[in-house]
């Protein structure tokens, strides 16, 4: 049973980078004899054989041989497949292109009909370019792009493969160059229209910041890359600029409030998991009020931490928030969450439901209250310190 590893592992292994999946193509041997061999394997696919065995993936060549299935896939760099079974152990086929488009940092279609073969290719391409900063769209690729965008090819897409390609571009080195490749193709829609619309919206004052919301939001992801939930936080802490009259712009009063309901559209849209649809919505809810986090009130911080905490959003938030605008109140927020985390109800107050919810919050802004205090009363007798020339 011969066996290759394709795809990105070889890609990786010859750029020297760290290879993440593992997926093989088997010869010479039909499925059937393969889980003969292989009991423990699990078969994933239902119109074309795709088995999983611990975290790697088989499949048998598309097209009749290993040369025929190299041509039939997306980019010419991922069209390379390493012998890895005794006889054929480090021999590579590999598509005409593959080589030299490594060599040159090219990417490009394997074929004339590559994104419209499985148009989710378009996304594909789009985090590859985002995972592989170095490397440049062939004007093959953005051709083909733009082509499937204008014949309506990605609305048949099913919404969580769209999602899964953006989640991985967020988590990548440069996801900038996911969205920027998307928005110079067309590719934003249908699936995003609040991104492709916040590219011609002012993203605020130039005292605040310069370009479009669009830019803005590119900029913040670079920032943030490898911090998927922080990174999707800064997708949408903006997304109600879109809707500012324009007569209003570069200003955008109040676009925190009506921001939460365009993120929970495009989470929606998207079908993405609970979490991440409402760590958008909790970024354009609470961004604004989360980078004056040192002016709020004790009940108000205790209300959006106990929120953020329930929802594992409180780091990201602030991280999101520094990256915004320079504002790094997060040793302050985690001290308080710490101090709200140490409060507890005494035992006969448990399990009263809400009546022990409000008990324990008030409790818990009654500490943080204190601490304000103290920490007012320390500055003062410190600033008394230093005005005093004795």
């Amino acid at each position: 049973m011969k066996r290759y590893l394709v795809g990105g592992a070889v890609r990786d292994i010859l750029l020297g980078r760290p290879v993440m999946d593992q997926d093989y193509l088997i010869v010479d041997a039909t499925p059937e004899a393969f889980v003969r061999r292989y009991r423990r394997a699990r078969q994933v696919g239902k119109t074309f054989p795709v088995f999983m065995l611990g975290s790697a993936q088989y499949a048998w060549p598309r097209g009749g041989d290993i040369n025929e299935d190299l041509l039939a896939r997306d980019l010419t760099i991922n069209a390379i497949a390493m012998g890895d079974s005794r006889h054929i152990a480090g021999r590579l086929h590999f598509h005409p292109l593959a080589l030299s488009d490594l060599r040159d940092r090219i990417l490009r279609p394997c074929g004339e009909m590559s994104m419209f073969d499985d148009p989710l290719r378009v996304y594909r391409a789009a985090r590859f370019a985002a995972s592989l900063p170095d490397f440049t769209a062939h004007p093959e690729l953005i051709a083909q792009m733009r082509a499937v965008a204008a014949c309506g090819a990605l609305d048949d897409i099913f919404a969580e493969r769209v999602a899964q390609e953006v989640r991985k571009a967020l988590d990548a080195a440069k996801p900038s160059r996911f969205f920027n490749l998307l928005a110079e193709t067309g590719c934003l829609l249908p699936w995003m229209p609040e991104l492709e619309a916040a590219r011609n919206v002012p993203a605020g004052p130039p005292e605040h910041h310069e370009g479009s919301v669009f830019a803005h939001l590119c900029d913040l992801v670079d920032v943030l890359a490898g911090k998927p939930i922080a990174g999707w936080m800064a997708v949408c802490h903006d997304l109600g600029k879109t809707l500012t009259p324009e007569s209003e712009w570069p200003r955008h009063h109040g676009h925190d409030d009506v921001g939460a309901d365009v993120a929970e559209e495009l989470g929606k849209r998207l079908k993405l998991p609970n979490r991440v649809r409402e760590a958008g919505v909790a970024a354009a809810r609470l961004h604004m009020k989360a980078a004056r986090y040192g002016e709020l009130r004790a009940a108000t911080r205790v209300d959006m931490l106990a929120w953020l905490h329930k929802h594992e959003l409180v780091e990201p938030l602030f991280e999101l928030v520094t990256a915004d605008c320079g504002a790094d109140v997060w040793p302050l927020a985690k001290r308080d969450l710490r101090l709200m985390l140490s409060v507890h109800l005494p035992g006969k107050q448990r399990m009263r439901g809400p009546v022990s919810g409000e008990k324990l919050r008030k409790l818990r802004c009654q500490k943080l209250a204190e601490l304000d205090r103290q920490r007012e009363q320390e500055a003062s007798e410190e600033e008394m310190r230093e005005g005093d020339p004795f």
